[in-house]
C-alpha cells in the first residue's frame, strides 16, 4: 500500500522532528517516518546537562520522548517502519520511500537518520570495501552479473538487498553469523547460519571462513546489518557523500533536488544543538522547496 506526502521526514531525533515541527508550522503536509524509541544514538545517552533549558540532567531516552511526544501534540503524525530504500520516482516528481510496510511517496525528503552504517568487527571487513565488499545493493548489483555474492544481515533489510541482487547474481547466500533469519526464507537463496570468522581474498573478495572451520567462495558480500542508515540510504539516492557523511550546502540541501539532510548524518559536530539547528534549517529549505515545486 502506498501513502502520499508533501515531505517525508526519515528519522525522529532531533534533527528530524524540528524539521517536521518548522515543516507543519507553515502549513505543509509532513509524515514523520522512524523505527520506534529507543533505537537512536540519542537514546543510549545516559545524560544530557549542556543543552539550553536543562535546569536539570535528562537522560537520552527522556528527551527524546518529550521530542516526538511534543511535535505530535501539534498534530505531526508519525509512523514506525524500518526505512529501506530511497528513489526517486520515475517521473523525477519526487521520491518513493521503501519501508517494511509499504512505500511513502513524497515531494521532499529531509534524511535525519543519524551517524553511519552498522558493520561488524570482522576481519576482512574493512579492508576489502570496494573490493568485493559493498552497502549498497542497488548501486553494485550490475558488477556481479552471473557471479556468486553473499548478503551479511538476518533481518527485512538483509531481505530486501538480497532483492535487489536476485536478478544479477548467479547464486546468493545469506550469511547470517549465527542469528536466525526474522523473515522466511525465499528458496531462490541459501541460508548459512555458521558465525564467520573473516573475509579472504588476495586483491578483491574470493570466500568467507566459518569459526567452526570451513568456508565459503563468494565474489562479493553486501552488508546489511540492521536497517539502513544515512549512507545506505545516500548512496541509493545518488547523495554524494564526504567520507560516511552527506554533504550538504548551507540550506541542508543536498546535490539531488527536493532532498535535503540534517543532524548527525551530515558530521560535524554531534551534539543536540546541532541538530536541532540543522533540523529546523532542513525543514524551512524544504517548505521554500515545495512553494516553488508545488503548492504555495
Amino acid at each position: 500500500m502506498r501513502k502520499e506526502t508533501e515531505l517525508a521526514v526519515i528519522g525522529a531525533g532531533p534533527a528530524g522532528v524540528s524539521a517536521a515541527l518548522y515543516a507543519h508550522r507553515a502549513g505543509r503536509q509532513v509524515l514523520v517516518l522512524y523505527r520506534g524509541l529507543g533505537t537512536s544514538s540519542l537514546a543510549r545517552a545516559e545524560g544530557i546537562e549542556n543543552y539550553y533549558g536543562m535546569s536539570e540532567p535528562v537522560t537520552g531516552a527522556a528527551l527524546e520522548r518529550r521530542g516526538i511526544e511534543g511535535a505530535a501534540r501539534i498534530g505531526v503524525p508519525f509512523e514506525k517502519a524500518d526505512v529501506m530504500g530511497l528513489r526517486l520516482t520515475d517521473a523525477m516528481d519526487g521520491y518513493i520511500i521503501e519501508t517494511d510496510s509499504g512505500e511513502v511517496r513524497a515531494k521532499a525528503v529531509v534524511l535525519a537518520t543519524g551517524t553511519s552504517r552498522k558493520t561488524l568487527s570482522l576481519p576482512g571487513l574493512a579492508a576489502f570495501t570496494g573490493k568485493g565488499v559493498s552497502y549498497c545493493a542497488i548501486c553494485d548489483a550490475f558488477f556481479y552479473r552471473g557471479k556468486t555474492v553473499a548478503v551479511l544481515g538476518a533481518g527485512a533489510y538483509a531481505l530486501h538487498e538480497a532483492q535487489d541482487l536476485k536478478p544479477h547474481a548467479g547464486k546468493l547466500y545469506l550469511l547470517t553469523n549465527g542469528e536466525q533469519p526474522s523473515f522466511s526464507v525465499p528458496d531462490w537463496m541459501e541460508v548459512r547460519t555458521e558465525k564467520l570468522e573473516a573475509i579472504v581474498g588476495e586483491g578483491r573478495v574470493q570466500r568467507v571462513t566459518f569459526a567452526g572451520g570451513g568456508s565459503l567462495p563468494v565474489d562479493g558480500v553486501f552488508v546489511a546489518l540492521g536497517t539502513a542508515g544515512s549512507t545506505e540510504l545516500a548512496r541509493k539516492a545518488g547523495i554524494l557523500l564526504e567520507g560516511n557523511a552527506i554533504r550538504v550546502n548551507a540550506d541542508m540541501a543536498t546535490n539531488m533536488p527536493g532532498l535535503f539532510a540534517a543532524g548527525d548524518a551530515t558530521g560535524g559536530l554531534l551534539q543536540v544543538a546541532k541538530a536541532v539547528c540543522d533540523g529546523a534549517r532542513a525543514g524551512l529549505s524544504a517548505v521554500q522547496y515545495l512553494r516553488k515545486h508545488g503548492k504555495p
